[in-house]
């Protein structure tokens, strides 16, 4: 039988774009729990930038800063444009010539061609295509590899890290322009050959002043979920508007990490300096009749503004950071799913109340 070139195994990591990657890598250790697993820059032989690479279970953040103003110009130009922000969504295959000569094939514009690297620690193929706005998909080959990257060196004593129970990517939302999301949506399932897993309307996800429309991708296994959305004609400016206005076009708005015990996870996180979007205290009022009984206690779930879902499978419990950095931009959720392979739309009319409330306190609702 043959096997098909874009079968995805996983996210091998997401690499983010950095003004400052080491202060960046403490960052991300000390609030997610995040190990520092290798470095590369001046000290290993790389000479145009610097890369910490940080990991703790299926979750890996390659956070990357050029070395100076001339060396790396397009993460340079890229931090400029857009802040703090991910550039690469990196997904893992069994062949990166035959992904990415198939996709390219299909109508991917190219990014970077193949290129192996074969060093002490095995051989390391990558190559790179485009998707919305300067975000990229790098198909990486690493079956054979035994390090973390070429030209990084391992961390020999990685400092210690706070036990925050996140154990996975569950998911990654990219925001577009208006009119656009059908167009990433077909290049989702023409090029790289995944399919429509829901679709929320403005219907669904909306208050009286905005609202967005929303498509989620999935690949073949299921365990590679996009979302993807696109604002909605409203009585003010959406937070997709938001969104698109200060990173400066389209790029990915959240990554959903996942935990089995949502609870410690918040608290930790919480502890350590990240600061969640804050429900209304009516919300859970009517939670029991919609949902049903859940293993949860509900009063812990409220004092921690956690938010419930069911749906035919089962139920979820999520919550929404903050920004992550000045510009209101790229957050993060933590999901814990209890069958439910859902994304909580039952949820997203007090989500947008409680991101409506963030908007009015910048001035940009």
């Amino acid at each position: 039988m043959k096997v098909d070139p874009l079968d995805f195994q996983a996210i091998d990591h997401v690499e983010f774009y950095v003004s400052n990657a080491r202060q960046a890598a403490y960052f991300y250790r000390t609030t997610l729990g995040l190990v520092p697993v290798a470095y590369g820059g001046l000290e290993t032989g790389v000479r145009d930038r610097a890369s910490w690479f940080l990991a703790r279970n299926h979750v890996r953040f390659l956070l990357t800063s050029p070395l100076d103003p001339h060396s790396a110009p397009e993460i340079s130009a890229h931090i400029a444009k857009h802040g703090d922000g991910v550039r690469d969504i990196a997904l893992r295959v069994a062949d990166a010539r035959a992904a990415y000569d198939e996709a390219v094939r299909r109508g991917a514009r190219s990014v970077r061609k193949p290129q192996e690297s074969v060093d002490a620690n095995g051989r390391f193929v990558r190559a790179s295509i485009a998707t919305y706005g300067d975000t990229i998909h790098s198909f990486i080959e690493r079956n054979e590899y035994r390090g973390s990257f070429p030209g990084f060196k391992a961390i020999e004593s990685p400092p210690a890290v706070p036990e925050t129970g996140i154990g996975a990517i569950d998911h990654i939302v990219g925001n577009v322009e208006l009119g656009k999301m059908n167009e990433w949506v077909g290049f989702y399932r023409d090029v790289l050959g995944f399919s429509q897993l829901t679709h929320f309307n403005d219907k669904d996800i909306s208050t009286d002043y905005s609202a967005l429309m929303s498509k989620v991708m999935q690949d073949g296994t299921g365990r590679i979920k996009f979302p993807i959305n696109e604002p909605a004609e409203g009585k003010r400016r959406s937070q997709i508007e938001e969104y698109l206005i200060h990173y400066g076009g389209p790029g990915v708005q959240h990554i959903a990490l996942a935990t089995k015990d949502i609870i410690a996870t918040v608290d930790t996180l919480r502890n350590a300096g990240i600061n969640f979007l804050r429900i209304p205290d009516t919300y859970y009022e009517e939670l029991p009749k919609r949902v049903g009984h859940i293993d949860e206690d509900l009063r812990e779930l409220a004092k921690r503004g956690i938010l419930v879902d069911r749906d035919d499978e089962g139920y979820l419990l999520q919550i929404f950071s903050q920004p992550m950095q000045d510009r209101p931009t790229v957050f993060f959720e933590i999901i814990r799913r209890h069958g439910s392979r859902g994304f909580g739309v039952g949820n997203f009319k007090a989500l947008f109340e409680a991101l409506e409330l963030e908007q009015a306190r910048r001035g940009n609702l």
